[in-house]
């Protein structure tokens, strides 16, 4: 069988960040309180829970239709670091009630990230001329 290694970036390109943009779509409609308490328990500012848009609609969509992939994979991957250390760091040694990682979905986003980053976005991209793409 003949490799498609761009149809496969494409399909992850897809998969991936959609189920990151619910968790956004949650926030626009339920709001950024929890993250911006958690941000004033560090010392910041609360209004930086704003923040989490990008991360979690503005980088998955860039990520969906391949607009600066590489740039959209770091930012992806660090909305996720900042998730395990802001909320999840009590969770790092934990198992889940079914035996799996408590934090096995952000890392697979935190990896994933770093894959798109290192990939790019393979053939099937809106932009592929950029350093970014």
């Amino acid at each position: 069988m003949k490799r498609n290694k761009n149809l496969a970036i494409f399909i992850l390109r897809l998969a991936i960040p959609f189920t990151m943009l619910i968790y956004g779509i949650n926030k626009i409609i339920d709001g950024t309180g929890f993250i911006g308490s958690l941000l004033e328990q560090y010392g910041l500012p609360k209004m930086m829970a704003n923040g989490v848009f990008i991360g979690e609609i503005v980088a998955p969509l860039m990520l969906m239709i391949g607009y600066r992939t590489r740039l959209a994979g770091l930012i992806f991957s660090f909305n996720c670091l900042l998730a395990i250390v802001m909320a999840q760091t009590q969770n790092l040694f934990k198992l889940n009630q079914f035996g799996g990682w408590s934090l096995d979905l952000l890392f697979i986003y935190l990896i994933a990230g770093i894959v798109f980053y290192l990939s790019g976005a393979g053939k099937y991209a809106l932009s592929r001329s950029n350093h970014w793409d």
